[in-house]
């Protein structure tokens, strides 16, 4: 939890922006930029080596607070983003931050742990995918992507089977095992979580299943 100083005044500068599904809010390599916070809906985050064809590996859900490497680096953009359902953002510009960067340099730490968060995620992926099991790699994907139990996940099977480094065949099939078990319900691009203990005790399971 940031302090209250801090929120009041990010709040005081950003702007809420609307955008449609489908709508880019920026992609790799774009120039520099502030940060985005997810008030409500869903965004696709992309990322790749250069020259390489960018790859989904995260839906940012509400809460999420993306975009913190220009304003860090001054370097172009990392990742891409993309509304995965109509969603609505808080944007706070590049220029903003500096400006409550040179009135409390302090900031500086609370922007950086942005960085430290969404760190975790690449760190919790990486280890994720090194499961052996597709199965559990799918439902750890899902588990990483999912905030709150009931609430649907704007995702396709090809999309998450990129997350959990498998085949769509695969997640299909996986997919039907869950909600045999009461564990989540899935249709078209959309998938809702019902019991993601279970899927959080499945996930990380010892033994190969």
């Amino acid at each position: 939890m940031q302090p209250e100083k801090f929120r009041a005044e990010v709040l005081r500068r950003a702007s809420l922006v609307k955008f449609a599904s489908g709508d880019v809010i920026y992609r790799l390599g774009d120039p520099l930029g502030g940060v985005y916070g997810l008030v409500a809906g869903a965004v696709m985050v992309t990322t790749a080596p250069p020259v390489n064809v960018p790859r989904l590996f995260h839906v940012g859900t509400p809460g999420s607070w993306i975009g913190e490497g220009p304003y860090l680096s001054r370097q172009p953009r990392r990742v891409g983003m993309q509304a995965a359902v109509e969603t609505w953002m808080m944007h706070l510009p590049l220029e903003a931050m500096d400006q409550m960067e040179r009135e409390d340099p302090s900031v500086v730490r609370r922007f950086a742990q942005i960085l430290l968060i969404n760190l975790d995620i690449l760190v919790r992926a990486f280890y994720d995918v090194q499961k052996q099991s597709a199965d559990q790699r799918i439902a750890s994907a899902l588990r990483r992507v999912n905030l709150v139990e009931g609430k649907p996940i704007p995702i396709s099977q090809t999309e998450l089977g990129f997350m959990a480094n498998t085949s769509r065949k695969h997640v299909n099939a996986a997919l039907k095992r869950f909600e045999a078990e009461g564990w989540l319900a899935s249709g078209y691009r959309v998938i809702t979580i019902r019991n993601i203990e279970a899927l959080r005790r499945f996930a990380e399971m010892d033994n190969d299943v």
